[in-house]
């Protein structure tokens, strides 16, 4: 299974109007994440400031596309990862640079349909991301 575009997931998550509904949609979207090998699943991988356990494991594709590997132990915390993982996933790192990428995520109002402990790992995905960005387009 594959991630879809992320125009398509917005689109989805705005006609569903039942929190269940959504929740359901970011669970679903966990669920086509490229599996992540279990070994990569260290503390040098871990995201900080996640209530549940987030681990990102950037790797360099074809043509020096950023590719990640991704996984969580909670369900929605999961989607929320593919969610943002379709933004940057194979992409150049001065592409995912020039994204605004919090703000892409906006539309979602995560932070209105989720708990805080939920959301509060975000920002630091984020910035990993951006990190790894800058550090390869350096």
């Amino acid at each position: 299974m594959t991630l879809p575009d992320f125009d398509t997931i917005r689109d989805d998550f705005e006609i569903l109007d039942e929190p269940d509904d959504r929740y359901r949609l970011l669970i679903d979207l966990g669920k086509a994440l490229e599996p992540m090998p279990d070994a990569l699943k260290t503390d040098a991988t871990k995201v900080r400031g996640c209530s549940a356990s987030v681990w990102v494991y950037p790797t360099i594709a074809e043509k020096g596309r950023l590719h990640f590997l991704a996984d969580s132990d909670a369900a929605i915390t999961k989607g929320i990862v593919a969610l943002i993982l379709t933004l940057v996933q194979d992409r150049t790192a001065d592409e995912v640079l020039a994204m605004d990428i919090a703000a892409e995520l906006a539309p979602f109002a995560l932070s209105k349909h989720l708990s805080s402990n939920r959301t509060q790992g975000i920002p630091n995905m984020i910035a990993l991301i951006r990190e790894t960005a800058a550090r390869l387009a350096a």
